[in-house]
């Protein structure tokens, strides 16, 4: 038996990721969920997170396990190992599949799936499809202060959206705990940065007027930060945060950025994506970068992903006057 794991992926509106396989692979044109064989040496979950790593460029939170599935091909025969996780990336990039969807709960019975995928997806929307999973409580405030050790194990081993959005009301509880966040999104430690950056983010989304006062921070520590996870974090929070609220230095600093971004070929297409928002929202602001970004975009369509060239088509007719929006005060 190969054993092989696969990763159900929900985003922020608990819609499910599915991808399908290309024409000339052993199952042309079906739908699944990400995943692949296990290596030698390499655990379940190590590989689960290399998996969707590779084949999509995406990071991942895992959160729980669904039942595993034992299905004959004929010419092979599986164990697939389901995990159920969660992201803050929307657009994958596609390095082995020919198309993905974000589908709701509801809509996983009627794709077309591979045979083996298909008990997985009735797993979930069995177990998942008429009430959000629960929380277990993290003890981030019992009267005690959190040693820095335990606020980091704490923080590696957060399973998904729901403790992430525990842990960032007890952040607008503690402001200190919104500073460790903060700190250890910087951190060097790839998972810990990430993890960090993650439920900084989710926080955001939820209490926004809480960065404001890091923002100049982040935008002086952007080019120091080589972990793409994190940095896409940092990236999502400046596109949906008040930049006009930055002085002109750090608006100087953070186009210099973003356009960098853009132009590198191997940027994450998330990088890429918030990139685009936030540069058409500081041209906004200073509307000579327009004609600057305008270029940029068209230079990068033909090598770019259709995700890209999609956000791309959107901010070009933004930059075209179909969407109003207001210069600086």
């Amino acid at each position: 038996m190969i054993r092989v794991t696969c990763a159900v992926i929900r985003n922020d509106e608990e819609q499910v990721l599915v991808v399908q396989r290309g024409e000339n692979t052993d199952h042309p044109l079906k739908w699944e969920f990400p995943g692949g064989k296990i290596e030698s040496g390499e655990s379940e979950e190590e590989c689960i997170l290399r998996e969707v790593r590779e084949e999509l460029s995406m990071d991942i939170v895992i959160c729980s396990r669904l039942d595993n599935v034992a299905y004959d091909y004929g010419k092979k025969k599986i164990i697939l190992i389901p995990f159920v996780c969660d992201t803050l990336d929307e657009l994958p990039v596609l390095n082995e599949h020919a198309a993905f969807r974000w589908v709701g709960c509801h809509e996983l019975t009627d794709i077309d799936f591979s045979e083996a995928d298909i008990p997985v997806a009735e797993n979930y929307a069995g177990k998942f499809g008429t009430s959000a999973s629960p929380i277990t409580e993290i003890p981030v405030n019992e009267g005690r202060e959190v040693s820095d050790e335990e606020f980091r194990a704490m923080i590696v081993t957060t399973m998904g959206a729901k403790h992430a959005e525990w842990i960032a009301n007890s952040a607008v509880e503690n402001p200190v705990i919104f500073r460790k966040l903060l700190d250890l999104s910087y951190s060097e430690d790839r998972k810990l940065a990430f993890h960090s950056s993650w439920i900084l983010s989710k926080t955001c989304d939820k209490y926004p007027e809480l960065i404001n006062p890091f923002l100049p921070g982040i935008v002086e520590r952007l080019n120091r930060i080589t972990n793409e996870s994190a940095q896409r974090s940092f990236l999502r929070i400046l596109s949906m945060g008040p930049i006009d609220i930055l002085s002109d230095k750090h608006h100087g600093l953070l186009a210099d950025h973003c356009f960098s971004a853009l132009r590198a070929g191997f940027s994450a297409i998330a990088v890429k994506a918030y990139s685009m928002e936030i540069l058409y929202r500081l041209a906004l602001i200073y509307p000579e970068l327009a004609y600057e970004l305008s270029a940029t975009l068209a230079m990068i369509e033909d090598d770019a992903s259709a995700g890209i060239k999609a956000r791309g088509r959107m901010i070009l007719k933004k930059l075209n006057g179909n969407e109003p929006g207001n210069g600086k005060k």
